[in-house]
């Protein structure tokens, strides 16, 4: 049985998002050596943020890459691809989407025990 609330919605689009983000920044080091390859990234947080700050449901939330516009050239051929920040952006997103995943399993156990159903 899952129980739900507007908490438990904004942490599974968050999950969302940082799964989103997370094959982003896969994309981003597959193209490290793509000449002209521009750096792709989902700012899933403020996506959320705004959504749930209009009153939208988190279900609504869509979390799309789009280029990063600060991403300057680092090779001759134009690529924008840093392969050690891609790396760590990587590591610390896949931090947060477990952080992410341990906080909505506490509280749905939470909301179970305080309910009597576990």
């Amino acid at each position: 049985m899952e129980l739900s609330d507007t908490t438990q919605q904004a942490l599974g689009a968050a999950l969302r998002g940082a799964q989103a983000r997370h094959q982003a920044l896969a994309g981003n080091i597959a193209n490290a050596t793509t000449p002209g390859y521009v750096r792709q990234d989902v700012e899933f947080h403020a996506a959320l943020q705004t959504a749930l700050a209009a009153g939208r449901k988190p279900s609504e939330i869509a979390f799309t890459p789009s280029p990063d516009a600060a991403a300057g050239a680092v090779r001759a051929d134009g690529g924008t691809i840093d392969i050690d920040a891609e790396s760590a952006k990587l590591a610390a997103n896949a931090l947060e989407y477990q952080a992410i995943v341990a906080v909505k399993e506490a509280r749905g156990a939470a909301m179970k025990a305080a309910l009597g159903l576990g």
